[in-house]
């Protein structure tokens, strides 16, 4: 697992390595992975946007945007907790990913940004 704290929101995330898959006769790794955004400010915070980028060993760099996260706009009052769970395909066994969102303040209604650590997408190795 690995974590950051931007601004008071702590960011956790791991990932884990799901199985491959064909499509359009070409094979994909899939990976899922878990995100644990907590709130150890004093301030009321919301999620808006999401940013990543995605790094394939065996592909060009795929840059993700959109509006909240699976959907939601999670708020976060002091000390609360949103987690999620998402998954991406990559056309190499190894990759990794990073990124950041998009928060508001509701105190002060400015935006910021709250930085996702790079974390490892990697096929798990077979051990005896």
């Amino acid at each position: 697992m690995v974590q950051q704290v931007t601004n008071g929101i702590k960011v956790s995330v791991k990932s884990n390595f799901e199985g491959t898959s064909y499509r359009n006769y070409r094979l994909y790794y899939a990976f899922s992975y878990q995100v644990t955004i907590e709130n150890q400010s004093n301030e009321t915070v919301q999620l808006l946007a999401r940013h990543w980028k995605i790094f394939d060993s065996l592909n060009n760099t795929e840059i993700v945007e959109g509006s909240g996260v699976i959907g939601k706009k999670p708020i976060l009052k002091p000390s609360e907790v949103h987690t999620y769970t998402s998954n991406c395909f990559l056309t190499s066994p190894i990759g990794s990913m990073k990124g950041y969102y998009n928060m508001v303040n509701f105190t002060t209604s400015k935006m910021f940004k709250v930085y996702i650590p790079t974390f490892q997408l990697m096929v798990s190795s077979i051990h005896n």
